[in-house]
């Protein structure tokens, strides 16, 4: 099945959510996001773009969620933060978490860059996302940026990803307090996803033996990382937006 390409936001603020949970508490939450908090944030005027399970650590719910600018960010969570159904269904959520403010505030690291706009599925899906998160120099985003867009992208397209977006530190100050995040730290991160656990496997492989990414491209990039590349590998979870991609292609 031949998949046209989703429409890309631009221009758009997005958070990359980390949450350490409680011991056995993942599927808890999992749960409640996908039963109670998909549509009401989106009614707020917010973009769930994905959650997902980290298929490495089984205390971890990595979510990304997208905002139109930084103004609408601080209203959509006031509105959904102040509003009925956090009031009812957030404290069964808080329950479930260690702590909730490992996220980061990321922009589109160029024109396209930005995560794709998705029809929601409602059944499982086999995709694996890889979502790899780059520390930096302060201020070195823009030339890594114009690295990856011109060398690593077509090569992880070329060895066999689906690159889904490329993202960078925004610099504006948190416009809603009550929801820390990391600030003053340089980031680039990168999302790709790939149809199944195999499909990721069989990429992870090649890109390890491929002479033009071991030995050149790579440690290009490496260089300019302030400490090594973190990669998430996470699987969607049943009302993720992230892994549609995948789950049409098994149809």
């Amino acid at each position: 099945m031949t998949i046209a390409a989703a429409p890309t936001p631009s221009e758009e603020i997005i958070e990359l959510r980390r949450y350490r949970l409680r011991p056995g508490q993942r599927e808890t939450l999992i749960d409640l996001f996908d039963a109670e908090f998909i549509v009401p944030q989106e009614a707020a005027g917010m973009r769930v773009i994905g959650q997902f399970r980290d298929l490495d650590d089984s205390e971890s719910f990595t979510w990304f969620r997208g905002f139109p600018t930084m103004d609408a960010r601080r209203q959509a969570l006031a509105d959904f933060y102040g509003g009925p159904v956090w009031q009812q269904h957030g404290p069964a959520a808080n329950v479930t978490m260690v702590n909730s403010d490992n996220v980061l505030l990321l922009r589109p690291a160029y024109l396209g860059g930005g995560l794709p706009c998705l029809p929601r599925r409602s059944a499982d899906s086999p995709a694996v996302i890889e979502v790899a998160v780059a520390s930096l120099a302060p201020g070195g985003e823009t030339d890594f940026a114009a690295a990856f867009r011109a060398e690593a992208a077509p090569r992880l397209a070329a060895l066999g990803a689906r690159l889904l977006g490329a993202l960078v530190t925004e610099r504006s100050p948190n416009s809603f307090p009550r929801l820390p995040v990391r600030e003053g730290e340089s980031t680039f991160v990168w999302v790709a996803e790939f149809a199944t656990s195999a499909a990721y496997d069989a990429h992870r492989a090649r890109r390890a033996a491929d002479p033009l990414w071991r030995d050149t491209i790579f440690p290009a990039l490496d260089r300019r990382l302030w400490r090594p590349l973190e990669i998430l590998r996470l699987s969607p979870t049943r009302g993720s937006a992230l892994g549609s991609y995948a789950s049409a292609i098994q149809r």
